[in-house]
């Protein structure tokens, strides 16, 4: 049986270390032990583990020196601590230091299980997007494509995969998700690269301008056509033509473009002149181009022959986890555009950035982040330097549960918030958490037959909300997702 993933155990204490091989060997993880932080350096290159599972107090390399080190060294694998009870404070650190998660000795073997299962997964999913990146970069792909949620990897595989063909690509997604970014990275990941990648935004142009961008025209065709021009299809010979907003192009030039895609063969217009180029087709559009085939305003087989493949972006809310990395990389750089030494971000401006609902998708955080650098007077960027609409968003309850709250707990809260945030859809809140529907189902039965009393809190949490009636175990309409599928899911 394949292993469920590769686990290096840190503990001073021989028989902890023992006992954890035993119990994660038991579960179908393959592990190695070490005895110090320094032990471990050594089996890092050599066993590559998804997961650290180290022991915050150890003579000489600590957990967090270890974990440190780990990164210099640009290790992949993803770190969760251990510590005592009396010892939160260093776990809280060491989590704002990168580590995944914190578990307090003596360990609750269940949760254990669990951090360890979610651990290994972003794991992996780190790696197969990095090995995307990669890849696409050997091909002088756009490196700057920023995400690790599931959507993300999952979209990164897809423009893998379709890139070196010659079928035409459909990219939908909301305003601002970065649809043109895509396109470019298919674009230089084909052996078109060394091409032009011509762009037209076909909602920027009436029908008779629209028609001589894309095929040209002949001198005199039209008032103002004082001299022959070549268009879009012909400056791009060779390489690729991304029509942007392809829903508002008009009928007439719709036909034009179908007989194009069929025959690879056009007209200037005002010509006679039959011309033949080859070129790839990537559209975009941000509307539901089904609905418009319905309301009579896009043709069905244009649809069908640009839609030979589609790519689905994500909008920014669906992958919450994003956000503090793609923040942190426009934080850096328009600090350096404005000359500015930024740190990052306070919690409060933190917190707002993640609960905002942002309807501009990655454009709007874009801008936000910006604007926050430029009004920055310190370390940080605060939740004041934010547009008003953002941080005047935030929920005053919706503080995570303070530094020592259980692992129990915390991941309660992050649960039932999701859930509330997602109207009770388990499939939603699944996708956002990273994790599958059945796992949220099972939570919440588990959590309905656990008084509250019960609840192994450290320090008592914001009251979280109770499971909405739709978010209940029983959900028909909602199969639960495999783990490949939750896996092949920026």
């Amino acid at each position: 049986m394949a292993s469920r993933g590769r686990i290096l155990i840190v503990d001073d204490e021989a028989n902890a270390r023992a006992a954890l091989s035993e119990i994660l060997r038991e579960e179908g993880y393959s592990t190695e032990t070490a005895a110090d932080g320094f032990k471990a350096l050594g089996k890092l290159e050599e066993f590559q583990p998804d997961v650290v599972l180290t022991d915050l107090k150890m003579p000489g390399l600590d957990g967090i020196g270890l974990m440190e080190k780990a990164q210099a060294t640009r290790s992949d694998a993803t770190f969760v601590v251990m510590t005592a009870f009396g010892s939160i404070s260093n776990a809280v650190e060491a989590v704002k230091k990168g580590a995944y998660h914190y578990l307090t000795k003596p360990l609750d073997f269940s949760v254990l299980a669990v951090v360890v299962e979610r651990a290994v997964e972003r794991s992996k999913l780190l790696q197969e997007n990095s090995r995307l990146r990669d890849r696409l970069r050997e091909r002088n792909a756009f490196g700057h494509v920023i995400g690790s949620h599931p959507g993300m990897v999952k979209l990164l595989r897809l423009v893998e995969q379709v890139a070196p063909s010659r079928a035409s690509v459909l990219i939908t997604g909301e305003t601002g998700t970065g649809k043109e970014l895509i396109a470019e990275m298919i674009h230089r990941a084909s052996p078109r690269a060394k091409a032009p990648l011509v762009r037209l935004n076909c909602a920027a142009l009436s029908e008779s301008l629209l028609e001589s961008e894309l095929f040209g025209h002949e001198k005199g065709a039209f008032t103002g056509a004082i001299t022959r021009r070549e268009g879009r299809f012909e400056q791009a010979s060779g390489g690729t033509v991304f029509l942007d907003e392809v829903s508002e192009i008009p009928l007439p030039t719709q036909v034009k473009i179908l007989r194009f895609l069929q025959e690879r063969t056009f007209e200037r217009v005002g010509g006679n002149e039959t011309l033949k180029v080859d070129v790839r087709i990537l559209a975009a559009s941000n509307r539901d181009l089904r609905q418009r085939i319905v309301d009579g305003l896009f043709r069905e087989d244009l649809y069908y022959r640009l839609n030979v493949v589609t790519l689905e972006i994500p909008p920014l809310r669906e992958r919450v986890s994003d956000i503090p990395e793609l923040a942190t990389f426009f934080l850096r750089r328009y600090g350096q555009e404005n000359g500015k030494r930024i740190d990052g971000f306070s919690d409060e401006a933190l917190r707002a950035l993640t609960t905002y609902g942002w309807p501009g998708n990655v454009r709007e955080l874009e801008n936000a982040v910006e604007r926050a650098v430029v009004l920055c007077d310190g370390a940080r960027v605060e939740a004041r330097h934010l547009p008003a609409s953002i941080h005047a968003e935030a929920p005053s309850d919706a503080t995570p549960p303070i530094p020592g709250t259980s692992i129990y707990d915390l991941e309660r809260f992050a649960i039932l918030r999701t859930l509330e945030a997602c109207k009770g859809s388990t499939s939603k809140a699944a996708t956002i958490l990273g994790i599958s529907p059945r796992k949220i189902q099972y939570k919440l039965h588990e959590y309905a037959s656990v008084a509250p009393s019960t609840a192994r809190a450290v320090h008592p949490s914001p009251p979280a909300p109770s499971a909405p009636a739709a978010a209940r175990p029983a959900e028909p309409e909602e199969a639960p997702q495999s783990q490949g599928e939750r896996r092949s899911a920026g």
